[in-house]
């Protein structure tokens, strides 16, 4: 990549994007060029498409439902919080390419910030695509994990708190951490990495549907052997912590 040499870049999810140091097209999120290398490589965002429903009609539909999920994501992933950043990103060389489809056509653009917020607020909101979201994480998780199987599995089961402020739906006073706010579980393995979450009302007790986040979230376990550890509180609940952990056992003959 120095002066002596003027060979272009190229990127294996899309064979038209050439990555050059020129001034007319700049984008400050070349990094997600990276994420979208390894996307294409597991197949992560390309199987929502068999987990989403698509309940959109008529021109709500000029982008599909998969370059959607990933214009969410990857803005997610580039820092911006919210999609007020949406209507700039949309002509961004880097979040065009990396969204795919009708975005990294000539002329073309990603979807405006109007078209994302309904994406998140109408389509991703569907009690059935919730339910789906729920369970993507820790499918994402299972296939990378298949090219490399864990010799052991540790899942941490908790709650937490998203303060909240005005009147949104769910949200309710919670005397322990004494705010008003939503009560999420979430499901993380030893790497970091959120097999499984549910948001939940703000007063919900910390134990009220931990089943439901952590049972699914073991449905790739029974290859690493039964659970040896079961870390749970002392009766009474409400639980607010379980550990599990699963390691790879030996079967005698």
């Amino acid at each position: 990549m120095g002066d002596a040499k003027n060979d272009d870049l190229r990127v294996s999810f899309d064979s038209r994007l050439k990555l050059k140091f020129l001034g007319s097209q700049i984008t400050t999120d070349a990094g997600l060029l990276a994420y979208r290398e390894l996307d294409e490589a597991l197949g992560l965002t390309e199987m929502s498409a068999d987990n989403l429903q698509d309940s959109r009609l008529g021109q709500n539909k000029q982008h599909g439902l998969v370059p959607l999920l990933r214009q969410s994501v990857y803005s997610r992933l580039a820092g911006y919080e919210d999609v007020n950043d949406a209507e700039r990103l949309s002509v961004d060389p880097a979040m065009r390419h990396v969204v795919g489809g009708r975005a990294a056509q000539a002329d073309k653009e990603a979807a405006s910030t109007s078209g994302v917020g309904r994406f998140e607020t109408e389509t991703l909101s569907a009690n059935s695509n919730l339910m789906a979201l729920m369970d993507l994480s820790g499918e994402w998780i299972d296939k990378v994990h298949q090219r490399k199987p864990p010799k052991q599995l540790i899942l941490d089961l908790d709650s937490s708190v998203s303060e909240t402020y005005g009147r949104q739906e769910g949200t309710a006073y919670n005397g322990h951490f004494e705010c008003n706010c939503y009560h999420p579980l979430f499901l993380f393995n030893q790497f970091g990495d959120l097999e499984r979450a549910m948001l939940r009302r703000g007063n919900h007790a910390s134990a009220k549907f931990w089943r439901r986040v952590l049972l699914p979230g073991t449905r790739a376990l029974p290859p690493l052997g039964h659970p040896q550890v079961l870390s749970l509180p002392m009766r009474p609940l409400p639980i607010r912590h379980c550990t599990v952990c699963w390691r790879k056992k030996a079967i005698a003959t």
